[in-house]
């Protein structure tokens, strides 16, 4: 063998062990050489910010396609007497949902924290009752297919790649393998940009540590402790212990695959929707139901928001507390449903979950500009709290998935 060829088989073999080595592992180194290069050269790592708004980018571009060819092909191409398990996997979303809401009603009952409220200039634009957010979830369903592609409207995505994949049921042999030819070569374009993950959240975390830092964060420790501390139960005990009543078997294989390889990208993009493309890869991993996982994935970014919830019911009862308000138990119950359906609602996007904090303190007759005054608060601590609940949410949506399709004991 030549000295060339030698040089050439070496090249080849650096690009395979970065597309094929263990993406957690790099994925860890990313976010190592991301937090030294923050420390020692801040502005480097504010430059590095535009690399992990690339993969985030990268990621919102590549989802809403995705979602739309993955679903309408496995309807589309879907084995007859053969039945994708959406029903049960609906009800763990919800129960999920509230149950977080109420374990952030106990949370706070137990930790009651007190805001430092003071007028704020941040302008938003937050929903004026449950009906508004209804509303548009509505109006979502019914969206134009290409409006609902560009804008990332995944209920909407999702409603129209069911539609496609229904018709497409009847049509010749050839236009289904066509359609399922489609979604694999999107699928493949799809992984190659999962295995730039490492690139981008080195980038995230040089960027965000280079710009914020965690000094901002000091005068809310308490309120992002419990907050945390709240998601961290969710995570580990509550969740398990409704896949354990579901299935009847150990959760915390698969729960731990799904924070390890689901929770960190989602932690560090904060967007569900950028995570649909990691969750759909994990899946196909872990060998789950395709039919199942290519419309329960997108659905559970749109409505498991386990996190969203308890975001919204932690921060209004922050505010009660602040302001004196008593909340009895038959409210704090009408606020875990409220809270639960608003977080439905949530945008799958960074602080989505924060403009619905106003319709769940109206419920208290707080004032819309205190309210806006706990916004305020909450985009503060969002460095970790958003980041923290997007985890949650996406790494939720593999563990009921893989509850309801089946799941090995062990990873």
């Amino acid at each position: 063998m030549s000295l060339e060829e030698k040089r050439t088989t070496a090249d080849s073999s650096l690009i395979d062990n970065f597309f094929g080595g263990n993406l957690v592992f790099r994925i860890a180194i990313g976010i190592i050489v991301g937090v030294g290069l923050a420390l020692v050269w801040p502005a480097g790592g504010r430059s590095a910010m535009l690399v992990g708004n690339l993969f985030v980018q990268a990621l919102k571009a590549v989802a809403p396609v995705l979602v739309l060819v993955l679903v309408a092909s496995a309807l589309a191409n879907q084995k007859a007497g053969h039945h994708a398990q959406l029903k049960p996997i609906v009800i763990l979303y919800l129960v999920g949902t509230f149950s977080a809401a109420f374990l952030a009603v106990m949370m706070s009952t137990f930790f009651p924290t007190t805001l430092v409220l003071s007028v704020t200039d941040v302008a938003m634009n937050p929903p004026q009752g449950i009906g508004e957010v209804l509303n548009n979830l509505l109006f979502k369903i019914v969206d134009n297919p290409i409006s609902a592609v560009m804008n990332g409207n995944f209920i909407g995505i999702l409603v129209w790649g069911v539609a496609l994949g229904l018709t497409m049921r009847h049509a010749s042999d050839s236009s289904r393998q066509m359609l399922g030819d489609l979604s694999h070569a999107v699928t493949m374009i799809v992984r190659v940009v999962i295995r730039l993950a490492p690139i981008g959240i080195f980038g995230l975390v040089a960027g965000n540590l280079a710009e914020f830092g965690f000094g901002a964060l000091q005068g809310y420790a308490r309120i992002l402790t419990v907050l945390l501390s709240a998601m961290l139960i969710m995570a580990l005990v509550i969740n398990p212990l409704i896949v354990f009543v579901k299935t009847r078997r150990n959760p915390y294989g698969v729960v731990f695959t799904a924070l390890r390889e689901s929770g960190i990208t989602a932690f560090f993009t904060r967007s569900s929707a950028a995570n649909i493309p990691v969750n759909m890869a994990l899946c196909e991993r872990l060998k789950l139901d395709e039919n199942t996982y290519a419309v329960s994935i997108p659905l559970g970014a749109t409505i498991n928001m386990g996190g969203a919830a308890i975001t919204i019911t932690m921060l209004t009862l922050a505010a009660t507390h602040t302001l004196g308000i008593q909340v009895d138990l038959a409210t704090a119950l009408l606020l875990s449903v409220v809270a639960a359906l608003s977080a439905c609602g949530a945008s799958g996007v960074a602080g989505g979950s924060l403009l619905l904090i106003p319709l769940a303190c109206s419920l208290f007759g707080i004032p819309n500009d205190v309210a806006m005054q706990v916004v305020a608060v909450g985009f503060v601590i969002s460095i970790l709290q958003d980041s923290a609940e997007t985890a949650l949410n996406s790494s939720t949506d593999v563990v009921f998935t893989a509850a309801v399709c089946g799941f090995p004991e062990e990873d």
